[in-house]
């Protein structure tokens, strides 16, 4: 079977996690950790980089820093992991979900700009197999009126729009570092600070609402509760699995865009021929080949080719159920708008095998079985 993903794995990780074993030093904030944050400030170019346990903590600290509470309202796209709601909806937040644009699947602005009331506090937009939303309208919207921008770029490491890194565009942004991304450590995330006057409580909210960041740096000689936090700390473990990872960001970069590439060339001529749809990538965006999707004509389709898949050797899966369909959902958010495009579209996605080191024959087999199906 050609699974779905494998956890990218460069070779080296053994050695950097035995030496944070030889270093005595297991808890977070420890060397690889800088490491780790020092190549995200430099490489981004943001004002603080601070890892965190997940891409979950990451977005709960961004509802935290934004002062998010009961009464106000977030907008945030239906299609989306349910992180992107859940860190929010835990501050008493109403949640406005709006629909996306069906050829990216991303976030559309006009619907962002209807859902805008005089309760609204933020707006959370995902970038979606990391192709970027259209942030210069998005960014438009918030100086509007005034409104937090927090990418959610779980899935965008290493793309970018307009030549401008995700995560790096809005107020705040954050990464995953989950098994499936791009670049891993197993469970992990990081919190990008691009508004200076957030980075000292940022600080204060990673370690459990205390100034001990401030006591590290030798800048008071004690520490004390100051604000409220949690242990949003990445273990020196994850944090050394990463830096690895990080060493060889381009070449996983590379690596991932060929594969995807390849699928590319071998699908075009089904799409050609109206069989199924291609991602689509606007001229402004440089994706870092997180996914390959493509869309069949509706979900029977769907589910019909993921059972041909799976028969020829294929582990080949869909995406989000959208939030708004959901118990949770409908319990602490409504759909705002007509939902033209995101139930249909997410009926019909369907996600292909995309790893770091997937063999060229493996991906010829996928799109000959592709092929096959459709009697092409």
């Amino acid at each position: 079977m050609i699974p779905f993903n494998k956890p990218c794995l460069i070779g080296t990780e053994k050695e950097a996690i035995q030496q944070v074993l030889e270093q005595d030093k297991l808890s977070g904030n420890g060397p690889f950790g800088h490491r780790c944050t020092t190549w995200f400030e430099e490489r981004l170019g943001c004002h603080k980089a601070i890892l965190t346990p997940s891409c979950t903590a990451a977005l709960e600290m961004t509802a935290l820093l934004t002062e998010v509470a009961e009464e106000d309202e977030v907008i945030i796209p239906s299609y989306t992991f349910v992180s992107t709601a859940n860190a929010f909806a835990l501050r008493g937040a109403r949640i406005r979900f709006v629909d996306v644009r069906a050829e990216t699947m991303n976030i559309d602005p006009e619907q962002i700009a209807k859902a805008i009331t005089n309760r609204t506090k933020a707006i959370v937009i995902v970038h979606y197999a990391g192709v970027s939303c259209d942030m210069d309208a998005i960014m438009a919207l918030a100086a509007k009126h005034n409104l937090w921008v927090i990418e959610d770029a779980a899935q965008g490491l290493m793309s970018e729009y307009k030549g401008k890194p995700l995560g790096t565009i809005g107020h705040l942004g954050t990464y995953s570092f989950h098994e499936t991304k791009n670049y891993t450590c197993g469970e992990g995330g990081v919190l990008i600070v691009n508004d200076r006057s957030l980075v000292e409580r940022a600080e204060i909210l990673q370690e459990k609402g205390t100034d001990r960041s401030q006591f590290v740096k030798g800048m008071v000689d004690k520490y004390t509760w100051r604000d409220l936090g949690s242990s949003y700390l990445l273990s020196e473990l994850n944090a050394a699995y990463l830096s690895v990872q990080l060493e060889h960001a381009d070449r996983i970069n590379q690596d991932r865009l060929r594969a995807w590439n390849l699928y590319q060339e071998g699908l075009t001529t089904l799409a050609d021929n109206g069989y199924i749809d291609l991602p689509y990538i606007p001229e402004d965006c440089q994706h870092n080949a997180h996914m390959f999707y493509i869309k069949t004509k509706d979900k029977t389709q769907c589910s019909q080719l993921i059972q041909h898949l799976k028969e020829d050797g294929v582990m080949a899966v869909t995406h989000y159920i959208p939030l708004h369909s959901s118990q949770a959902g409908k319990q602490f958010g409504e759909f705002i708008g007509e939902d033209r495009y995101t139930t249909v579209h997410s009926e019909k996605l369907l996600r292909l095998p995309l790893y770091y080191g997937i063999r060229k024959e493996d991906i010829h087999h996928v799109v000959e079985s592709i092929q096959q199906f459709y009697q092409v």
